[in-house]
């Protein structure tokens, strides 16, 4: 059955509290923690990136306004007089545009690379939201650890309690020793200890899902028990080549290589020539407003395509391709070791899922056992044909068995999220 608990009996709740459900948890969570929005704002940045890498392919336009200054100025001798050729105040204004023709597929590359960085970016976010979503589903079966805990630490600290009453009763009219009663009563007290310590766990537990769901850590809200356990028999090969299709750290592999890729290409344009266009007005003078002067044009233009190509670099661009096409060697082995420990995870959460599953049941007779036996050793104590210890242990047993067996519902939930985890699905 799903029945809904209170989180109040663990720490002052209000009425009217909102309930969460664990896919309400989960929603929360993706859309408001902080590092799922600082991997979106990362997202952003490699956006900006490509748009920067992009702009590389359009014209540039410039200008700029220069005064120089001549000590001397270049003479001739005419008729035996030195004639000044030229001016001593030189100013300048110039604009220009410079459109890239072929750069050994550098700009290609850049931009190519920066598109894969916005995938890169995605892929981080996926990570990310995986890893939070099982964050999230240990943190909310922690609470129902920890309220279950509270239950069963009450309920001992309610039966000892009668069990005490009982026992003064018997003292009182001298059925029994005084060490019998007071055996009792420090049972009693571990009981309440353990009750105390059972309620801060609790809050501990609301503790941390708050701040998975970065919300404020005092917080309160009702969440949703879930007591049911649906048997299940995952195939191994399935989930592997699901994992190895829908991983986020595999396709992070694949943009990773893709990346290389386009790094081995921009280290290899510097084997090719570069070409540009120039086109350039210029303004010149001996004053300040560039009107021109008696040696030089007030206007003029100048169209240059220029050609620059680096043939012999003592294999500087050679060992930087190299180096990365050494790279990408690296990533295969990285990519097997990822595999690897796919295979391993699916594994360990295929066996952690069955080993639960077993348990429960197992866990569930347990409790119908150990709440017989505190029965007849209540009512044999009643009767005074058994002794307090038998009443206290029976009881220690019980509270062990209603422990375990919640723990292997929740482990059970708890081992169906990881192999969800393991496959890449939340």
């Amino acid at each position: 059955m799903i029945t809904a608990i209170s989180l109040r009996p663990a720490h002052a709740g209000e009425e009217g509290a909102k309930m969460y459900t664990l896919e309400q948890g989960i929603k929360d969570a993706l859309e408001n923690n902080w590092s799922v929005k600082a991997k979106k704002e990362k997202v952003s940045e490699s956006e900006f990136a490509e748009k920067e890498a992009k702009a590389g392919f359009y014209p540039e336009f410039s200008t700029s306004y220069s005064y120089t200054r001549l000590y001397k100025v270049t003479t001739v001798k005419l008729s035996g007089m030195e004639v000044e050729m030229g001016d001593h105040n030189n100013y300048q204004w110039d604009a220009a545009v410079t459109q890239p023709i072929f750069t050994g597929y550098a700009l290609t590359s850049a931009h190519e690379l920066a598109k894969l960085g916005i995938d890169q970016s995605k892929a981080a976010i996926e990570l990310e939201k995986l890893d939070l979503a099982l964050s999230i589903k240990e943190a909310y079966f922690n609470i129902l650890k920890a309220d279950k805990a509270v239950g069963v630490a009450k309920s001992a600290v309610d039966s000892l309690e009668a069990h005490l009453a009982v026992a003064k009763n018997f003292y009182d009219v001298g059925m029994i020793p005084v060490n019998d009663m007071l055996k009792a009563e420090v049972e009693l007290a571990n009981a309440q200890h353990t009750y105390i310590k059972a309620q801060n766990d609790a809050r501990l537990a609301r503790v941390s899902f708050n701040v998975l769901l970065s919300r404020s850590v005092d917080d309160s809200y009702e969440i949703e028990d879930i007591l049911i356990y649906t048997p299940e028999s995952p195939d191994f090969n399935a989930c592997l080549e699901k994992a190895l299709k829908g991983r986020p750290e595999i396709k992070s592999i694949e943009l990773s290589d893709s990346q290389i890729d386009q790094q081995i290409r921009l280290a290899k344009s510097s084997y090719y020539p570069n070409a540009a266009f120039t086109a350039k007005y210029i303004k010149a003078g001996d004053t300040p407003d560039v009107s021109g002067s008696a040696y030089q044009m007030a206007n003029q233009w100048q169209a240059t395509v220029g050609l620059s190509w680096t043939f012999w670099d003592w294999d500087k661009s050679k060992s930087s391709v190299r180096q990365v096409e050494s790279q990408k060697k690296q990533l295969a082995q990285t990519r097997k070791t990822i595999e690897d420990g796919i295979r391993l995870e699916l594994k360990s959460a295929i066996l952690g899922l069955k080993e639960a599953e077993e348990k429960i049941p197992t866990a569930k007779k347990a409790v119908d056992q150990a709440e017989e036996n505190l029965r007849v050793s209540e009512e044999r104590y009643k009767a005074q044909v058994t002794t307090s210890t038998e009443v206290l242990d029976a009881q220690s047993l019980l509270s062990q068995a209603r422990m375990n067996y919640y723990s292997a519902l929740y482990d059970h939930n708890l081992a169906k999220a990881g192999l969800l985890r393991a496959v890449g699905e939340y």
